[in-house]
């Protein structure tokens, strides 16, 4: 197994991928959409969006080659782009006007991927991405991290999709949901149009489970919002590039869940492309994201499971606690990297 490490696009310097390398990582996981863009403009009605979409072309090969280079210069493989700009495919989601025209675009950005030799593509199918988080002192020794704590949730405003603007100019109002009837109806058009793409340009599609994993949001239906769905969207469309962006911390927020059966259930069909590995305490509608040695779940029996079961892919701990110090993001990945490459030796010299 390998390790490796996510950088969101703001985050992704030279320093940052030599610190990841001095830590022992060899793959790294590229978040390649601006989240962030103009944040600070936001109409009132977006409050909460991460930004807007921009009207950026999808990523070009020659952008994509350059991004595989400059990590390919600091000793380290680009094993995964996560996420599409939303600006990409809203109407795919939202079964709008512009889905075929977004849909040929999607694809051609999977061949521009695969072209530039980027072998997995991890992204989330649903309408509101990531929502309801707050932070504060509640892992161990108060250090600041994430948690869901049963916000209030509020309607999503037109304009909006995947937590973020493309339409600031929308009317008053808000989205009329979609059954979760007809978001599977949505979700398996999508794979249909892209899975054999993918195939064609030997990218594995990778899908995200829903976080925080609640069967509705802001009254939008979720989808893998347990570990049984995930088998559903493989048989809508079986291929060996359709797979799983299998995140252990996700999984283990879902009500209902074991999650060492899950990850059993899947390493042993192959349908992990790459691993999120972090910890948390509690479920949904009420958890927080701990010390990836503090949580309810253990994960060096997920580590032995995957072991166990052949997995060869690439582990990252997507999100860690922050330290109290003057770099309190690197200390707290620095921690969650150390303790995944020691565990991952003692495992592979068992």
């Amino acid at each position: 197994m390998k390790l490796g490490l996510a950088f969101v696009r703001n985050n992704l310097t030279r320093d940052n991928l030599r610190f990841a390398r001095q830590c022992g990582v060899t793959h790294i996981v590229v978040h390649y959409a601006n989240y962030y863009q103009d944040h600070d403009q936001l109409p009132e009605k977006f409050a909460g969006a991460y930004g807007f979409t921009g009207s950026d072309p999808i990523w070009t090969y020659d952008e994509l080659r350059a991004l595989r280079q400059m990590i390919n210069d600091e000793g380290l493989e680009l094993e995964a782009l996560e996420n599409f700009n939303p600006g990409f495919w809203f109407d795919i989601l939202l079964d709008g006007p512009r889905k075929r025209e977004q849909t040929e675009n999607l694809k051609q950005l999977i061949r521009n991927v695969g072209r530039a030799g980027i072998p997995t593509f991890g992204y989330a199918f649903n309408l509101m991405n990531v929502w309801g988080h707050s932070h504060g002192p509640w892992a161990r020794g108060q250090a600041l991290t994430a948690g869901f704590l049963e916000p209030e949730e509020t309607p999503i405003p037109l304009g909006m999709v995947w937590n973020m603007v493309y339409d600031p100019g929308a009317p008053a109002g808000t989205l009329v949901p979609p059954t979760r009837e007809e978001l599977w109806g949505r979700f398996e058009y999508f794979l249909k149009e892209i899975i054999p793409v993918a195939e064609e340009a030997g990218v594995v599609m990778a899908a995200h489970p829903d976080d925080p994993p609640l069967p509705t949001l802001r009254g939008a239906p979720r989808l893998i919002y347990h570990p049984r769905f995930y088998q559903k969207l493989f048989d809508l469309v079986p291929s060996p590039n359709n797979q799983a962006e299998f995140c252990v911390g996700t999984i283990s927020e879902m009500v209902d869940s074991d999650p060492y059966e899950a990850v059993e259930n899947y390493s042993r069909q192959g349908k992990i492309a790459y691993v999120h590995l972090r910890n948390v305490r509690g479920k949904v509608p009420h958890y927080v994201e701990v010390f990836i040695d503090e949580g309810d779940t253990d994960l060096i029996r997920v580590l032995r499971i995957l072991h166990q079961n052949g997995y060869q892919g690439v582990i990252t701990p997507d999100h860690s606690p922050e330290l109290t110090c003057a770099a309190p993001w690197h200390a707290g990945f620095a921690y969650a990297l150390g303790y995944i490459k020691a565990a991952l030796t003692l495992i592979e010299q068992e």
